[in-house]
């Protein structure tokens, strides 16, 4: 009786845990299977990822977690708790006070995020902290702990300096297009230290900066540092160059911008920060959308879709040192039974009804050899007359992806092209390809360049076809249904 007991108890727990997550099918149309979407609420900027105690936990600002940054289970709906009535919460980073310097505790979690007043139309810096792990943050009642009075300045990364004992701040002051740096020594009092920018793409806004270290090309004695800066309300550029704890220098000025994604919808991303290990690998998450539709997606469950996570590296190439994206490796544990195509692509449209069988859930390596360069490419989603491009000039160089005419919806300011010249290596162009329902992720030559875009197709737009323009083309193809993480 009592392991009955025992086991009922667990039972009502489970339920009751998970009950938010179980309400959702997770079939809806357009829903992603292994791209993690929350069951029914919108989700923006990812925030707060960090790694600690052998778990991944990221924010916006409901609290999620993941053993494998596969399989993500969605705690709550809203992790900051005690907010007063007219502030919102927006972008921010969460840290792990192992140092005890605001003497909650060396376990407590500390979210740093900006608090947006509703009346004022304020965007000042606060701090809510948790003590159970990171699932339930308390906003300190003395906030804002940073406030410049200003309307256009948000979206904090902090990180921990330990030469200097420390916490440091970049924190965007949107509309001036800069960064600023600030540090404290408790997360609560906050000292100016510079400002970085304009500089690259200063168009219209700089948001959600993010700043790392990453060793060139795997050597840990030649580190450097990497800002980022979503641009826009559009995409992301980045910087390579010093901090010396008080400003950043960028180098190789003549050469910016930069961009992290040359897609149509990659936004807001941040790197996890691990508390278990400063030698593993950096990851990172971005939110695929942009603002010109984000209201406006069609989806059932809510809006909101977060990428699949990339590896980070910083390689040499011939134009100078670049940041290298590649899919999670834990990824390949999705896949099915393996499909394979390794022939000369003929001139003309070629159907890959195997890879249509996969219903829009499958990941394709292709390495394309093109011994005449002729055009050759993809069609993705294809079906009521309806498809997505993806087209390359080997001559050029120019990665095109079209998806004037994917979608059965209608999303105002949806129809757009993007494109990025990655040139071929010794007349080989390697793409790594994830479709995902109503996403598509195309990592180029090792992630030399990303292309990431949402698609929305109908549930008909499954077929998938190579096509040729001219003789001379050839391909090794493999391709995987990718299994859902929810089911």
């Amino acid at each position: 009786m009592k392991g009955l007991y025992l086991l009922l108890i667990s039972f009502v727990f489970c339920n009751s845990l998970y009950a938010q997550r179980d309400s959702a099918s997770y079939l809806e149309k357009y829903r992603p299977q292994f791209h993690y979407t929350p069951a029914h609420r919108w989700m923006g900027d990812p925030s707060g990822l960090i790694k600690h105690k052998g778990k991944y936990k990221a924010y916006c600002w409901g609290a999620v977690e993941s053993d494998d940054l596969v399989y993500w289970e969605e705690l709550n709906k809203s992790a900051i708790v005690d907010v007063p009535e007219g502030i919102s919460t927006f972008t921010g980073s969460t840290v792990v006070d192992k140092w005890n310097t605001t003497g909650n505790g060396e376990d407590a979690m500390v979210a740093i995020f900006t608090g947006f007043h509703k009346d004022s139309k304020k965007q000042a810096q606060d701090i809510a902290i948790s003590t159970d792990g990171g699932e339930t943050f308390h906003y300190y009642d003395r906030n804002p702990v940073l406030d410049i009075w200003s309307t256009e300045f948000r979206d904090p990364t902090v990180i921990y300096d330990e030469k200097e004992s420390r916490w440091v701040m970049v924190v965007a002051k949107a509309l001036e297009k800069k960064v600023a740096f600030y540090c404290s020594k408790n997360l609560k009092d906050w000292e100016w230290l510079s400002d970085f920018g304009p500089l690259g793409d200063s168009d219209r806004s700089w948001e959600c900066p993010d700043i790392f270290r990453l060793p060139v090309n795997g050597d840990r004695n030649n580190m450097k540092w990497v800002l980022v800066v979503s641009v826009n309300w559009a995409r992301e550029q980045y910087f390579i160059g010093e901090f010396n704890g008080k400003e950043f220098i960028a180098e190789e000025p003549d050469q910016y911008p930069l961009y992290i994604d040359s897609g149509l919808d990659y936004y807001a991303s941040r790197v996890f920060q691990d508390y278990d290990s400063d030698t593993s690998p950096v990851y990172t998450l971005g939110w695929i959308c942009t603002w010109d539709y984000a209201q406006t997606q069609p989806s059932e469950w809510g809006k909101g879709i977060w990428s699949i996570p990339r590896e980070y590296t910083l390689q040499t190439t011939p134009e100078g040192i670049r940041l290298f994206q590649t899919p999670l490796p834990a990824l390949t544990q999705l896949r099915g039974k393996q499909y394979n195509f390794n022939k000369s692509v003929p001139v003309g449209v070629t159907n890959l009804d195997d890879v249509k069988k996969m219903e829009n859930t499958y990941e394709i390596e292709a390495e394309f050899t093109s011994a005449e360069d002729n055009p050759f490419g993809f069609y993705l989603c294809e079906g009521d007359n309806r498809k997505l491009v993806l087209h390359y000039e080997p001559q050029s160089g120019i990665l095109t992806l079209d998806r004037t005419n994917v979608t059965d919806a209608v999303i105002p300011k949806f129809e757009r092209i993007a494109f990025t010249k990655v040139p071929m290596i010794n007349k080989k162009l390697l793409l790594n390809i994830f479709v995902d329902k109503s996403t598509v992720e195309v990592f180029v030559n090792n992630g030399a360049a990303v292309l990431t875009a949402l698609t929305y197709p109908s549930e008909h737009q499954t077929g998938v076809s190579l096509y040729s323009l001219g003789k001379g083309n050839s391909v090794n193809l493999n391709a995987w249904q990718l299994s859902s993480i929810w089911h």
